[in-house]
């Protein structure tokens, strides 16, 4: 996670679940301009949708840019990271959760 302590001029990115129905859960992701997701990879399929901003991605292999109202499809496994030059916002759908049976979606209320 790149970002500065509680003193310094950046707070750090910020995830924050939205809805879960068991088998597949909606996160929202927030990046602050110079703020990266460290490279890591999920178990299970993953759709990161840019809502503003656009993010910076980098499988190993691949780099480019998905900006607001564009969508990154993830493979199962494949390492990759993703940051920001901009204040970037975007939802990320993690479907099929293994193991866990699908329920009737259940919305975080604010």
């Amino acid at each position: 996670m790149s970002g500065q302590s509680p003193e310094g001029s950046r707070r750090a990115f910020g995830f924050e679940q939205i809805a879960d129905c068991g088998s597949m859960r909606v996160v929202g992701l927030r990046l602050e301009a110079g703020q990266n997701v460290p490279e890591h990879r999920n178990a299970i399929p993953v759709a990161l949708i840019v809502t503003e901003g656009h993010l910076h991605f980098d499988d190993g292999t691949n780099q480019g840019e998905v900006a607001a109202g564009e969508m990154l499809l993830i493979n199962p496994g494949e390492r990759h990271t993703y940051r920001a030059d901009v204040e970037t916002t975007a939802y990320l759908v993690f479907a099929g959760l293994p193991g866990v049976r699908s329920r009737t979606w259940s919305l975080r209320t604010r």
